[in-house]
């Protein structure tokens, strides 16, 4: 009986061990997801910009038909003819780039 308390103990370890593994990937690569939408979203924006010398007017629309039809889910704002921020959501988390000088983070524009 000892033994098999002893058994059950250990799978229970080694579930949780494994549950809390899953958890973590699946985080990483919504991570990993969010932040691939935003680099390849970069090429296309500064694009629109060299054509339309600024950001107005761009939208997620004509990023993907004119520049690049594999941009991934991302929201376009615009904040003047020289600066964006753009984020994008996987999962329940987001990620953000303000203007095309600055790094991608978790921290909203």
């Amino acid at each position: 009986m000892i033994e098999l308390l002893v058994v059950m103990i250990i799978m229970a370890i080694l579930v949780s061990v494994g549950l809390a593994f899953h958890f973590g990937a699946r985080e990483r690569a919504s991570d990993a997801t969010a932040r691939s939408n935003l680099r390849t979203a970069v090429p296309a924006i500064e694009a629109y910009r060299g054509d339309n010398q600024g950001y107005n007017g761009m939208t997620l629309a004509a990023l993907r038909s004119t520049y690049s039809p594999g941009i991934g889910n991302i929201e376009i704002n615009w904040t003047a003819v020289d600066d964006y921020c753009v984020s994008s959501t996987v999962g329940n988390r987001t990620w953000w780039k303000q203007g095309p000088a600055s790094e991608i983070t978790m921290t909203a524009c």
